[in-house]
């Protein structure tokens, strides 16, 4: 992990209030690494990790060895408020297209960005076809689990206790990864 200034200070963050319940869930629900991730769809820092991380846990994912818990977190910055408001318009029952438009609104994060609050809504209709989802509950019990493990910033991501920020590297991400399969794989050897 990168050292320094841009390092995410996990040190008050409490990894076991973090649960794999609620979010959009990208995988199997068997697999045997679980990685829950804390996003705001108008953050940059988020784009940089999900643009960097993807494609390694995409092929993950596919191989039933990653199970990815994104959990959109609204929160009231008001650089950030603008991602709230798409994260009301995003399936959460529908994993494939919505991870389909979470990399569209990812990528095109400077374009809505810089649109009225209303006008963001209208863009996610006009954009991506998409309505109003009922996920307000969802939305309030992220945000609820938040506050319990104590995660303020965004993106930060869970695989067990192990916690980061886009500043992990990939090498860095597939060793933790590698680690939690081989770790499952030698439990199930001895029955575990």
């Amino acid at each position: 992990m990168k050292k320094g200034e841009d390092m995410l200070d996990v040190s008050s963050i409490n990894a076991s209030e973090v649960t794999t319940e609620g979010g959009i869930h990208l995988g199997k629900g068997n697999a045997p690494v679980k990685i829950v991730e804390f996003l705001n769809l108008k953050c940059p820092f988020c784009r940089q990790w999900w643009k960097n991380a993807t494609p390694l846990l995409d092929s993950y994912v596919e191989e039933g060895k990653v199970e990815r818990i994104i959990k959109l977190f609204d929160k009231e910055k008001p650089s950030l408020r603008k991602g709230n408001v798409i994260h009301r318009y995003l399936d959460y029952n529908n994993a494939d297209k919505t991870k389909e438009d979470l990399s569209y609104f990812l990528e095109h994060q400077t374009e809505w960005g810089s649109l009225k609050e209303p006008e963001v809504a209208e863009y996610a209709v006009s954009k991506r076809n998409l309505h109003v989802q009922e996920n307000l509950a969802d939305a309030e019990m992220i945000i609820a689990e938040a506050e319990k493990a104590n995660v303020q910033l965004v993106p930060t991501v869970f695989i067990d206790n192990y916690i980061f920020d886009e500043h992990i590297s990939n090498e860095e991400l597939k060793e933790i990864i590698e680690t939690r399969l081989n770790r499952s794989s030698s439990n199930s050897l001895h029955g575990n």
